[in-house]
């Protein structure tokens, strides 16, 4: 979870500048509507009012230590949002979305809450390799004899330092878990820290046999040098193109510009954030192959077994 666009002459496209530097990759499309519509911004929205911690006087509180204690004591977990065909309806795999579960009211706290402290300590690394050991695990589970497919987040930490890499390598391999099942998203601003490592990173993913996605693409300047040095399967148009299409003409010109460049890549488009039923019907007028949102699917905290 191929149509292909002929693209015409167009105006030259102008790319939004990046925001600060990103912390909350793992929030994913569900998380995007408590402030701004970014996965990586300061605050990630919750399932229903109230079903997320609030972000009000969380900044407060001791991070290290509690960061520090929740990787001692397993505390964060996964919820997983599918990503689904807009030719046929099915869903072609899941991403991993990590949340916080020491919150005494028992809440989930969102991940724009905790991950710019874990990125701020160096614990990010270790955050990351909790999210693929639960994906991993859950792959090797009662899906193992299935075709579920997950993807996870890297940070820029993890793939510049050398060691995520085996990692990923250690664990498909100890799980007996095929690496095509494996899915790394890379975001632009992950990448933008060390371009030669991350292209050294994402060709490595894909010798394993897994797949490469670029999130958040269109995010910055820089994105088309990105489609120029970094291997990748999946281009993932940020949100920021996708919330408004139905009424923007400006971004259904470059959602059909990126579309008709990834078609003639070879490679395959998700649309993020897609919140209601005419963004859907523009997407698959303008060829994109898969969509994630909630007008798709809401992220849960079990992948359901297929029939």
């Amino acid at each position: 979870m191929l149509t292909s666009t002929t693209i015409a002459a167009t105006p030259r496209l102008f790319l939004r500048t990046p925001p600060v530097p990103t912390h909350n990759r793992y929030a994913g499309v569900a998380d995007s509507r408590i402030q701004r519509g970014r996965k990586r911004s300061a605050a990630a929205r919750p399932y229903s009012p109230g079903g997320m911690s609030s972000p009000a006087g969380l900044h407060r509180r001791p991070w290290l230590a509690r960061l520090r204690r929740a990787l001692l004591e397993e505390s964060f977990v996964l919820h997983y949002q599918p990503i689904v065909s807009l030719r046929d309806g099915e869903v072609s795999h899941y991403e991993a979305l990590v949340r916080l579960a020491d919150d005494p009211a028992g809440h989930l706290v969102a991940p724009g809450r905790f991950l710019p402290a874990a990125e701020r300590y160096g614990l990010i690394r270790e955050i990351d390799r909790v999210v693929l050991a639960q994906a991993i695990e859950l792959l090797a589970g009662e899906h193992g004899e299935r075709d579920t497919r997950i993807a996870i987040n890297c940070s820029s930490l993890s793939i510049t330092d050398g060691g995520m890499l085996g990692e990923i390598e250690r664990r498909l391999a100890h799980a007996r878990v095929d690496p095509a099942r494996l899915v790394i998203e890379v975001t632009e601003t992950a990448a933008i820290s060390d371009m030669a490592r991350a292209r050294d990173f994402c060709a490595g993913v894909q010798a394993l046999g897994c797949a490469v996605a670029l999130d958040d693409f269109g995010a910055g300047f820089g994105s088309f040098q990105y489609l120029k040095h970094l291997p990748f399967e999946y281009l993932k148009i940020d949100g920021d193109f996708i919330r408004g299409l139905p009424s923007s003409p400006q971004d259904r010109l470059v959602v059909e510009a990126l579309v008709g460049l990834a078609n003639g890549m070879g490679k395959q488009t998700i649309a993020e954030y897609v919140g209601d039923a005419a963004t859907v019907e523009v997407l698959r007028e303008l060829g994109v192959d898969y969509a994630q949102g909630f007008e798709v699917g809401r992220p849960h905290p079990v992948v359901p077994l297929a029939a």
